[in-house]
C-alpha cells in the first residue's frame, strides 16, 4: 500500500473518532485524495453555529429536486470553506445552491459536493474583490477571483458560484 493511501486511511479514522456531531461521515477515494461526504443535518448544524444562512425558491431540501436546496453528500471541506469564508468576512452569507439537481455537471460540481452558491451582497462582494486574486473569465463568461488557499469565487451576475478544492484553511 501507498504511503499517501495509508497516511489517508490514517486521517480518515482519527477524524470519524475524534469529530463528534459528524455522524454518519463517508469516505470516497477520488484520483487524488479522500473526499468526506456530509449529510444535510451535519451541514445545516455546521451553518448555523457560525450564522449562515440558506435558503430555496422551493423552500425544500430535496437533493432530486432543483427548487430545493439541498446539501446531502457536501463535501466536509467544501462546509467547512463556508464557515471560514464566514470568519474571515464577518458578512452576512445566504447560501442559495448546494448539492441538488440542476447545475452543471462535472467532477467539481454542485452535485459531487464541491461547489456551493451564496446571494450577493455589498460586503461579501467587497470582500472577494479586494482579497482574492482576479484570475479572468470562465468559459461562460462569468469573472473568477482566486483565494491564497486556491478555492475559485466565480461571479454568476445574481449570486457567487464557489468552488471549493479545500477548506480555505481550516
Amino acid at each position: 500500500m501507498k504511503t499517501r493511501s495509508v497516511l489517508t486511511s490514517l486521517v480518515l479514522v482519527l477524524g470519524a473518532l475524534f469529530a463528534p456531531g459528524f455522524g454518519a461521515l463517508v469516505a470516497t477515494t477520488g484520483a487524488h485524495a479522500a473526499v468526506t461526504k456530509i449529510s444535510h443535518a451535519t451541514a445545516t448544524s455546521m451553518f448555523r453555529q457560525v450564522g449562515i444562512t440558506w435558503s430555496s425558491s422551493g423552500n425544500c431540501s430535496d437533493r432530486n429536486n432543483p427548487t430545493c436546496t439541498s446539501f446531502e453528500q457536501l463535501n466536509l471541506a467544501t462546509a467547512q470553506g463556508a464557515q471560514t469564508l464566514k470568519r474571515a468576512t464577518g458578512c452576512a452569507l445566504n447560501i442559495t445552491g448546494g448539492t441538488e439537481t440542476g447545475h452543471a455537471s462535472g467532477t467539481y460540481s454542485h452535485w459531487n459536493g464541491y461547489k456551493l452558491d451564496f446571494a450577493k451582497g455589498t460586503c461579501v462582494t467587497s470582500y472577494i474583490k479586494n482579497t482574492f486574486t482576479y484570475i479572468g473569465v470562465r468559459g461562460d463568461g462569468a469573472p473568477m477571483w482566486r483565494s491564497g488557499s486556491g478555492n475559485v469565487y466565480a461571479d454568476e451576475g445574481s449570486h457567487w458560484d464557489v468552488l471549493y478544492y479545500n477548506c480555505g484553511g481550516c
